[in-house]
C-alpha cells in the first residue's frame, strides 16, 4: 500500500480534496456527480502510476434516483485511473437485489459517450446514461449541446 503511494501529491482538507476530486472527473471525462463523496480529509495521486485514493471522515451511502441505485463509499476509495476509466477499484460497492456488490471499474468510451459502464469482479456489469450522474449545470450544457 505505502508503495502505491510513493512520489504522491497529497491535499488535505475538505475544501481542497473537494475541488481535488472535481477537477479529476474532469480531467477524466466523468460527471462531477458521479463519486459523490462526503466530508473528504485526504486525497492523493500518483501521476506516474495513474494511482489515487480519497479518505472520508467515514462511510457515506448515496442514493442515485435516476438510476434507482445505492451506492456504498467506503472511508477511503482508491483506483488506478486513465482517460474514461478507473480501474482496480476499492471502497465502492452497489446494492442490487439486496447484496452489495464490488464496483471495481466505471468507463466511458469517450467525451461524447452517452453512457456509464460500472464493472464488478466478475467482469460483468451495467451502463447507465451518463445524465444520471450529471449536476443540474452540466445536465443543461449536455442537453443543450445534444439536442443540436
Amino acid at each position: 500500500m505505502a508503495d502505491d503511494r510513493a512520489g504522491a501529491e497529497i491535499v488535505y482538507g475538505a475544501e481542497e480534496c473537494h475541488r481535488h476530486s472535481i477537477d479529476l472527473l474532469e480531467e477524466l471525462g466523468f460527471p462531477k456527480g458521479v463519486l459523490p463523496l462526503k466530508d473528504l480529509v485526504e486525497c492523493g495521486r500518483v501521476r506516474k502510476t495513474g494511482f489515487v485514493w480519497m479518505k472520508q471522515k467515514g462511510p457515506y451511502e448515496h442514493f442515485f434516483e435516476e438510476t434507482n441505485t445505492r451506492v456504498s463509499y467506503a472511508t477511503e476509495v482508491t483506483a488506478y485511473i486513465e482517460k474514461y476509466k478507473m480501474k482496480k477499484m476499492t471502497g465502492v460497492k452497489s446494492k442490487q437485489l439486496l447484496m452489495w456488490v464490488p464496483i471495481v471499474e466505471m468507463s466511458m468510451e469517450d467525451e461524447k459517450s452517452s453512457k456509464i459502464y460500472f464493472k464488478i469482479p466478475v467482469g460483468v456489469g451495467k451502463s447507465f446514461a451518463v445524465t444520471a450522474f450529471m449536476t443540474d449545470e452540466e445536465k443543461k450544457k449536455y442537453l443543450l449541446e445534444h439536442s443540436k
